[in-house]
């Protein structure tokens, strides 16, 4: 089981490059055995703060939407269908100007059509962000 959890966890970081995951170094760090719960970080820089130095909240959203619909998507039984976001809300706790941002999703829903998803954002000391977010899943000829 681990070995393929690991696999799901380097498909996930290839599925990066030259995308706006790799733009934000999105990284996928940890999937639970039940593969019910995603875990992503993202550094803090300069490039995504607001402009009084603190992170900014559609960065926060970026990351929670990122874990989201991946969570989503590896826990999709056939790989000929997208998922797309098709509502997210976030209530802000607290603002950071630095360190890491984590994101831990966890699925709520798994239904064939919509998923929904529960995500915490936070750094290494507290919470960040609190997110819900709901993921439509449709076949991949509709887009």
């Amino acid at each position: 089981m681990k070995k393929k959890i690991k696999e799901v966890l380097n498909k996930l970081n290839s599925l990066r490059k030259n995308t706006f995951l790799n733009t934000m170094k999105i990284k996928f760090i940890f999937i639970s055995p039940k593969i019910e719960t995603l875990i992503a970080k993202m550094p803090i820089n300069k490039n995504i703060l607001q402009p009084f130095g603190y992170l900014h909240g559609g960065a926060s959203i970026t990351l929670a939407e990122s874990v989201g619909c991946s969570l989503s998507f590896i826990n999709l039984e056939k790989s000929n269908y997208n998922i797309f976001n098709i509502e997210i809300s976030a209530n802000h706790i607290k603002c950071i100007k630095k360190g890491i941002l984590f994101a831990k999703a966890k699925i709520l829903h798994k239904g064939k059509t919509l998923h929904f998803i529960h995500v915490n954002v936070y750094n290494e000391k507290k919470i960040i962000s609190l997110c819900k977010m709901t993921n439509i899943i449709l076949k991949n000829k509709i887009c």
